[in-house]
């Protein structure tokens, strides 16, 4: 789709749109964050040919995210929230994301006036006193989401980067905390850090304990 295509996308439902999208979930090292987007009142064609590449975060290259990550920042209406490994832990990655992106809706809403939240996934935000509607690969449907998903994208590798240089021998500034095969070596190797997720690598512990009993 075209960054028209996107923002005709959001301009079909006839009222303030505030797109939501998270990074994060999958890795077993760091926070998730999540990321709510307005772009109301601000959507000139200067804007659009300057986000002409806008689209879903995984479709463009780093370079490309951080070209564009500046001009959404400016033109939008928006709110970036991290929840730390420490609350996923006690809460599970699905709630911590969704908290985040309940706090992050949470404060651009109070901003707008009348919005419908759109939602990237098939899930609502839970407990939120919004109109809200899950949009399926939203991250290339709606501008707004797009634009949500590169904010949480580039911001999270960003915090990846500073955590790799204290961490330096797990990667992170390559794996971005996912458990690529040099990430598990580096876990076997020199243990957790305080930035890992003990519940996302229950079953290779479990998996090592067993391979080391035979």
């Amino acid at each position: 789709m075209s960054v028209t295509d996107l923002f005709n996308f959001d301009k079909q439902f006839n009222r303030p749109i505030i797109g939501t999208d998270e990074a994060g979930r999958g890795p077993a090292a760091g926070g998730v964050y999540a990321v709510a987007v307005n772009f109301d009142g601000k959507i000139t064609a200067g804007l659009i040919k300057d986000l002409e590449i806008l689209n879903d975060s995984k479709k463009l290259t780093p370079k490309k995210r951080e070209s564009i990550y500046d001009c959404i920042l400016k033109n939008t209406l928006n709110k970036i929230v991290c929840i730390e490994v420490d609350e996923i832990e006690k809460i599970n990655i699905l709630n911590a994301s969704l908290k985040a992106m309940n706090i992050a809706c949470s404060y651009v809403a109070n901003q707008v006036e009348n919005p419908l939240i759109l939602v990237d996934g098939n899930r609502l935000i839970r407990n939120f006193p919004h109109p809200q509607q899950f949009v399926i690969k939203g991250d290339s449907k709606s501008a707004s989401i797009a634009a949500a998903s590169i904010l949480a994208k580039v911001t999270r590798d960003r915090y990846m980067l500073r955590l790799h240089d204290e961490f330096p021998m797990y990667n992170w500034a390559k794996n971005a905390g996912y458990l690529t095969k040099e990430h598990i070596s580096a876990i076997d190797k020199y243990g957790l850090t305080k930035y890992h997720r003990p519940s996302f690598l229950r079953k290779h512990f479990e998996a090592a304990k067993q391979l080391t009993l035979i």
